[in-house]
C-alpha cells in the first residue's frame, strides 16, 4: 500500500504539538491510523477499493469513482442511469458509463444521494485545508473542553477520539436506530476510536432524543458531525442559533465536499472522496489506481482534531468547514510535491 507519508506525517506533528498545548501530548503512530485489517478483508488497491465497495471507472470524457457502500445503493443505480437493462454487477455499471459524460454522472447521483465524484474534481490551492467560518466570538479559554461527538464510521470518531485522548471530556451521541455501521461491521476499529468517550444511545427520531440532542450541543464547547447540513435541520439544530446561545463554540462540520451552497448536499466516502481529491496513482497506460484504504477518512479524522485544538486555543467561535475531498487534495499536492522535491518538507505550506 503506497500511502501519502508527508501529509501524515505533518498532522502527526501538530497533534502532538496542539495537543501538547492544551492538555496531554498525544502520539500518534501515522501509519497505524490507516490499518482497518484487524476487522476487515481489505484487498490490495487497484481500480477497486480495499474493501471493494468503489470502483474507479471511464466514462465518456474521464475517470468517475463509484461508491456503493449501501445495502440500498444498487437499488438506486437504474434511475442514475435512466435505465432499463439490467444493471446489477460492476461489468454492467463499468459498461453503462462508458458513453456518458463525466459531469451529468456526477449531477444525477447528486440528486439522487449517490457517492459518486469525477477523479481529481477537487484541485488543491493556497487556500485552508480546513477553513473555520467565523460564526461568533472567541474568548480566553480555561481548562478542557467539553465535546459532543454526534459522528460516524471513521473520520469523525478518529477527530473526537484524538480530542478525547488529548484530555478533552467527550461524550458520543449515537442514534438507537441507526447506529454506526462500524460499532458491529468492524468492533474492534470501533472500539480503538471510541474507547476514551463516555456513550449515549438516543432515539433521533423521538422528541425526547431530539431534546437530549439539542441539550447535550447546548453544553459543549465543541460539537464534531460527520452528516450533511439537512440532518440537522431536522434535529432542530441550526447553526445561527447555537453560536448566538453560546458565541464561543467550536462545530467541526466534517462532510464529503464541504459544508457550504450545494456541496453541502453531496454524499461521500472515503474512496470516492479521496479520487476526487486526486489522491490517487496512474498507471504508465493513464488509467488510475486507488493508493489504499478510504485514505480521505483518516487524513480527515487528524487534519479535524488539529483544526479543532487550533480553534480551542483561538477562543472558538468558528464553524470549522471540513471535507473529505479538500482533505485529499492537499494531501494529493503533498505527495506530488515531495516526488518532484525530494523532500518530505513540501507539506509544510498546508
Amino acid at each position: 500500500m503506497i500511502v501519502p507519508a508527508p501529509m501524515l506525517d505533518a498532522l502527526a506533528r501538530d497533534i502532538a504539538c496542539q495537543s501538547a498545548r492544551w492538555g496531554s501530548r498525544v502520539i500518534i503512530d501515522p501509519q497505524a491510523i490507516l490499518d482497518r485489517s484487524a476487522d476487515l478483508v481489505l484487498a490490495p488497491p487497484g481500480r477497486s477499493s480495499p474493501n471493494g465497495s468503489c470502483r474507479l471507472l471511464q466514462a465518456a470524457d474521464g475517470w468517475i469513482a463509484v461508491n456503493l457502500p449501501r445495502a440500498d445503493d444498487w437499488t438506486l443505480v437504474l434511475a442514475w442511469l435512466e435505465s432499463e437493462a439490467a444493471v446489477a454487477t460492476w461489468c454492467d455499471l463499468e459498461m453503462a458509463v462508458v458513453d456518458r459524460p463525466v459531469a451529468e454522472l456526477k449531477e444525477r447521483a447528486v440528486m439522487l444521494g449517490l457517492a459518486v465524484a469525477i477523479v481529481g474534481e477537487v484541485a488543491s490551492d493556497n487556500d485552508p485545508m480546513t477553513p473555520a467560518l467565523a460564526m461568533g466570538e472567541p474568548r480566553s479559554r480555561a481548562g478542557l473542553p467539553v465535546v459532543a461527538d454526534l459522528t460516524s464510521l471513521w473520520a469523525g470518531p478518529l477527530c473526537a477520539g484524538l480530542l478525547a485522548r488529548g484530555g478533552a471530556s467527550v461524550t458520543r451521541y449515537e442514534s438507537a436506530r441507526r447506529p454506526d455501521p462500524s460499532r458491529y461491521a468492524a468492533p474492534r476499529f470501533y472500539a480503538s476510536l471510541n474507547q476514551e468517550k463516555d456513550h449515549r444511545l438516543l432515539d433521533f427520531q423521538t422528541s425526547e432524543g431530539r431534546a437530549a440532542v439539542r441539550e447535550a450541543v447546548s453544553l459543549a464547547d465543541i460539537i464534531v458531525t460527520s452528516a450533511r447540513p439537512r440532518a440537522f435541520s431536522a434535529l432542530g439544530l441550526d447553526p445561527a442559533d447555537l453560536f448566538a446561545a453560546n458565541p464561543s463554540l467550536i462545530w467541526v462540520a466534517i462532510t464529503g465536499h464541504g459544508w457550504q451552497g450545494q456541496s453541502g448536499q453531496r454524499v461521500a466516502f472515503g474512496d470516492d472522496a479521496a479520487a476526487a481529491g486526486g489522491l490517487l496513482q496512474w498507471t504508465e497506460a493513464g488509467e488510475p489506481r486507488f493508493l489504499g484504504d478510504a485514505l480521505a477518512d483518516p487524513l480527515t479524522g487528524l487534519a479535524a482534531a488539529c483544526a479543532a485544538m487550533r480553534a480551542w486555543m483561538d477562543g472558538g467561535g468558528v464553524l470549522i468547514d471540513v471535507a473529505l475531498a479538500r482533505v485529499a487534495a492537499f494531501a494529493a499536492a503533498a505527495r506530488y510535491d515531495m516526488c518532484e522535491a525530494g523532500t518530505s518538507d513540501a507539506v509544510s505550506r498546508h
